[in-house]
């Protein structure tokens, strides 16, 4: 096995993809980027370019200069406060890097699988752009920073039939056009499972798929109606389906994330108002059958942009396991007022401090209990560059000072105004009161 404190493979990384490393501290705004519609939805602006360019990212926001931050480190040991982290460094990729040919892109998932040593990345390529495919990756990074990311190797997704997928303008017949949003390796095995955000304009509702690492599939899990039953006015939405998944640390658990809420739940996020929450169950890893449903509650989006168009989104795009009794849930943004953004925070999922909500058909405001969330980071305050479209995160090897490690993936959508990019956020002692106080005649 290689040093983790600078981990990587013994293989070069293609050539056409450039890496940049940015250590922890804020970098000038080097340029301003175009955005448009997420999640594939096509959209033509009817903006001037003046309008689009005040409308793209925002720089990097620092504490205001008033405000103090303190905090009394826990003991060792003490898992019940959040994780803190530091930026390590960053890696993109513009959209026209390739690997074997096919332009890569689309990354929604990364997981670290240490028994063989690599980086699993899905792409939700819908078989468009190449073949519905997911990479092997390596990594390199020390204290000192994100130093490299590359590719090893590229699969291709087979379906029931061990075809490889077709798409939607060749569909095959009672196969879904697979949209990939979510693959975890299965511990302990040669196995890999991977989530699909459905065919809905074919009928098709969200898959949960294992697979061999080579992409042979295997089975398909069962998953509760709720989540994969399309109607008017009920199941899932379109676009906002499985989106994140993340083992327990005993493997024994397997938990997913719906990106946003099913439609009798009641309203996604709008400006002021944070909508009906998402559900997250937890399935047993053995038997393949769910055992909870958990609510969780996604933020508003802001306010400031209730006067402008509204292509506007905020959902789950990833879930982490953080100890037994809590998740990490990345939730991802995007306006046009504020551009892409995303935050992280940590959830109790623990049966005593929320309400199981598997069997309820809807559920009703205020009346159960959706579980406590504390913020961990909000990405606009890293001294990032920009924000992308962060929809995977893993813990991977950790530093030889024993930090853990957390890395994130985004999703280019084969924009060109896009990037795909890699950040490496390395964990901080944590802190068992944090709070902000204000100077004196503030």
């Amino acid at each position: 096995m290689p040093d983790s404190s600078s981990f990587y493979a013994n293989a070069a990384g293609p050539r056409s993809m450039e890496h940049r490393t940015i250590l922890s501290r804020p970098r000038p705004r080097l340029f301003m980027r175009t955005l448009t519609v997420p999640f594939r939805i096509a959209c033509v602006l009817t903006f001037t370019a003046t309008l689009l360019t005040a409308c793209s990212g925002s720089a990097p926001v620092a504490m205001p200069a008033h405000q103090t931050t303190r905090c009394e480190v826990t003991s060792d040991g003490d898992k019940h406060a959040a994780p803190r982290f530091r930026l390590l460094g960053e890696v993109r990729w513009d959209v026209d890097t390739a690997y074997g040919g096919v332009p890569v892109g689309g990354l929604s998932s990364i997981d670290w699988d240490a028994g063989r040593g690599v980086f699993w990345l899905v792409s939700d390529d819908r078989a468009v752009n190449g073949p519905a495919r997911f990479y092997s990756a390596r990594m390199q990074y020390d204290e000192r920073g994100l130093q490299h990311v590359w590719l090893s190797g590229m699969h291709t997704l087979l379906d029931p039939e061990q075809r490889p997928y077709a798409n939607a303008q060749q569909p095959s017949k009672g196969v879904a056009v697979p949209d990939a949003e979510a693959m975890r390796a299965v511990p302990g095995s040669d196995r890999l499972l991977w989530a699909s955000e459905g065919d809905f304009p074919r009928g098709f509702g969200p898959e949960l798929n294992e697979i061999r690492s080579d992409g042979h599939w295997l089975r398909r899990w069962p998953l509760p109606e709720s989540l994969t039953q399309i109607a008017r006015n009920s199941g899932p939405r379109n676009g906002f389906t499985l989106e994140g998944m993340a083992f327990s640390p005993d493997a024994r658990t397997l938990w997913l994330a719906m990106e946003g809420a099913l439609k009798q739940d009641g309203a996604m996020p709008t400006p002021g108002d944070a909508g009906a929450p998402v559900r997250i169950t937890a399935l047993d890893a053995h038997s393949h059958q769910p055992l909870r449903q958990i609510a969780c509650q996604p933020d508003a989006l802001p306010a400031s942009i209730a006067l402008l168009p509204q292509r506007a989104v905020n959902g789950v795009s990833d879930i982490l396991a953080d100890g037994p009794d809590h998740l990490l849930v990345l939730e991802r943004s995007f306006s046009l007022g504020e551009g892409w953004g995303a935050k992280l925070y940590r959830i109790d999922i623990r049966e005593s401090a929320t309400t199981d909500v598997l069997n309820l058909h809807r559920i009703p405001p205020d009346s159960s209990r959706t579980a406590r969330k504390t913020l961990v980071l909000d990405f606009a305050r890293l001294g990032l560059r920009s924000v992308d479209n962060l929809e995977g995160m893993t813990w991977g090897p950790p530093l030889t000072n024993g930090e853990r490690v957390l890395l994130l993936v985004s999703d280019n959508n084969f924009n060109p105004a896009e990037v795909t990019q890699f950040i490496a956020l390395a964990e901080l002692p944590r802190c068992k009161t944090e709070q902000f106080t204000m100077a004196p005649g503030v």
